[in-house]
């Protein structure tokens, strides 16, 4: 399956690196190179993240990542991520 990032997931994701880069420079590519790893392995099978507790769709799942929460929707061939969630109730 094709993995597609939202413009939304993007800015979140930098915005909490450059976080973490302001103390670790290298944690932060070490981050960043890992959560994405991770999100890719998810494109095999998908379905085995739970479903997402923000929404009530089966088709949006969550894949939980030290404490973060991807948010992402399976659609025909493509995996959307758009959600980059962490110690809030809401996206």
């Amino acid at each position: 399956m094709k993995i597609i990032y939202t413009e939304s997931f993007v800015l979140r994701l930098e915005k909490q690196l450059q976080f973490i880069a302001k103390d670790k420079p290298l944690a932060a590519k070490k981050f960043k190179k890992n959560i994405l790893t991770t999100i890719k392995s998810v494109s095999s099978n998908p379905y085995l993240c739970r479903k997402s507790i923000y929404f009530e769709n089966d088709s949006i799942r969550d894949l939980i990542y030290k404490g973060y929460t991807i948010v992402f929707r399976i659609k025909e061939k493509q995996i959307e991520v758009f959600g980059f969630v962490k110690y809030q109730e809401k996206p």
